[in-house]
């Protein structure tokens, strides 16, 4: 018997089939992204045979194009709701940065980074009011971002009067229509955005510890990770991205409007929940995200391609929404239980 072992007491059993379990459900979240790479394979062969323009390479460079915001606002969002959060306000912070910061370079004549530099400022102070909302003073999520909404469209009509920003630096429009060896730079800058958003989430120690308190915020705390700071960290990032969101989006138009992003929030969440990311948080990827957002992309590009009237766009948008809660509760509800036995 070993030094230190009470007599009579059981030896630590270690089920052969823990490691198992593990991967099992690594596997199945895994399998999750597979099968909507399935789905979006099978829409795009579907378009092909029902519109001839669907498979070029101008459509697929726009329809690419198109996603780029999107796809940014989606990236931070999935840190938010990995806490098990959600941000409303993605699309005013989107519009109220924007504005004033292409604002102060155009009219006020400030130094193209002084502007950039002020746009990113007012997102993070937006993340930041957001984050301390729901962790210190204790406001559900929905409530805070829903205020914080009102607030940023209601400080960017006020600040622009109704009126757009125009002739935008050349600087700045370079982002969204410059290319290098044939490449756009805007798609360069997104999957530079991406890969970082990939590695923070996944190879870091923030990342873990972002899925933790997602997970389980009172086990994460009992073990050391400081789960206010961590998910107020979420919603910084989610207002920084915002911010990017909408400097890109200026580029796009040469112009920054009030009404900049209005109802981006219904699509960017569908995209986030579609790609896996879980609605009761602790669960969620980038590659799942972006593979949402492209999804989303391509229901929109379809609507154009057949010429269905735009109303339908939004329904189908909804149904979307609806089918990807019902498939996260079921994944939710199989990967613990389903595996638990």
């Amino acid at each position: 018997m070993q030094q230190g072992q009470k007599q009579g007491s059981m030896p630590e059993i270690i089920s052969p089939f823990a490691n198992m379990r593990v991967s099992k459900r690594s596997l199945f979240r895994y399998l999750g992204s597979l099968g909507l790479l399935a789905v979006i394979l099978i829409f795009c062969a579907v378009l092909t045979m029902l519109s001839p323009v669907f498979f070029t390479a101008t459509n697929w460079v726009n329809l690419l194009l198109q996603s780029t915001i999107l796809a940014v606002l989606a990236m931070g969002l999935t840190f938010v709701m990995m806490t098990g959060g959600i941000d409303l306000s993605v699309g005013a912070v989107l519009a109220v940065s924007s504005m004033i910061g292409l604002d102060l370079i155009v009219d006020h004549q400030a130094p193209v980074l002084v502007g950039v530099a002020a746009s990113l400022l007012i997102g993070i102070l937006f993340g930041l009011v957001n984050g301390i909302m729901v962790t210190r003073v204790g406001i559900p999520p929905l409530i805070v971002t829903l205020a914080t909404m009102g607030v940023a469209r209601g400080i960017v009509l006020i600040y622009s009067d109704g009126a757009k920003v125009t002739k935008i630096p050349d600087s700045i429009i370079y982002w969204a229509n410059g290319e290098i060896e044939g490449i756009p730079v805007l798609l360069l800058i997104v999957g530079l955005l991406a890969m970082i958003a990939h590695i923070l989430l996944s190879h870091t120690i923030y990342g873990r510890s972002l899925r933790a308190s997602g997970g389980n915020e009172l086990a994460a705390r009992l073990a050391g990770v400081r789960t206010k700071g961590v998910i107020t960290g979420a919603y910084v990032l989610s207002g920084a991205t915002a911010s990017i969101a909408g400097l890109l989006l200026a580029a796009r138009l040469e112009s920054a409007g009030p009404n900049a992003g209005l109802g981006m929030e219904q699509t960017v969440i569908a995209a986030v929940v579609i790609g896996g990311t879980s609605l009761f948080g602790g669960q969620g990827h980038i590659v799942g995200t972006l593979l949402g957002v492209l999804l989303i992309s391509l229901v929109s590009n379809a609507v154009n391609l057949l010429n269905v009237p735009p109303a339908w766009d939004q329904v189908v948008k909804g149904l979307v929404i609806l089918i990807a809660a019902l498939l996260d509760v079921y994944r939710r509800k199989y990967s613990q239980d389903g595996y638990s036995k």
